[in-house]
C-alpha cells in the first residue's frame, strides 16, 4: 500500500455544479474529500447552493483557504467576517456567504464536505 497519495485538481475525482455561480472540484485523498470550489461574482449561498442543501443555512463545518478573491460569511447570530486572500478561516454551521466584489473567489475547503453542494 502507497503512503503518499497525490492527486490534482486539474483531474478531479468529483465535480458539483451550484444552482449558478461556481462550482466544488473535489479530491479525495485517504478517505478524506479537499474541495477547491470557485465562486462567481454574484454568488451567494442562500441562491446557489441551497437549493441543492434544503436548508435554511449551510450547516457544513468549514476550514478554507482563500486564493483569489474575497468572500462575506453571515452567522445565523447576526455576526459578519469579510475574508481576504492569504486567509484560512474555520466556520461553523449556520451561516450564509456570498462573493464581495466583481473577481471570482477560489478557496481550498478541508472541512466536512462529504456533502457540501450535493442534492438533498
Amino acid at each position: 500500500m502507497n503512503t503518499i497519495e497525490v492527486k490534482t485538481f486539474e483531474k478531479p475525482d468529483e465535480t458539483r455544479m451550484f444552482q449558478g455561480n461556481g462550482m466544488a472540484d473535489i479530491v479525495m485523498l485517504g478517505d478524506k474529500p479537499v474541495a477547491r470550489g470557485t465562486f462567481e461574482p454574484g454568488w451567494k449561498w442562500s441562491l446557489n447552493v441551497k437549493p441543492l442543501a434544503g436548508t435554511e443555512l449551510c450547516e457544513v463545518q468549514h476550514l478554507i483557504y482563500l486564493l483569489q478573491g474575497r468572500m462575506r460569511v453571515h452567522m445565523k447570530d447576526g455576526s459578519e467576517q469579510e475574508i481576504t486572500p492569504g486567509e484560512v478561516a474555520f466556520i461553523l454551521p449556520g451561516h450564509d456567504a456570498e462573493v464581495v466584489g466583481d473577481e471570482a473567489c477560489i478557496a481550498l475547503d478541508f472541512g466536512e464536505i462529504a456533502t457540501y453542494a450535493k442534492q438533498s
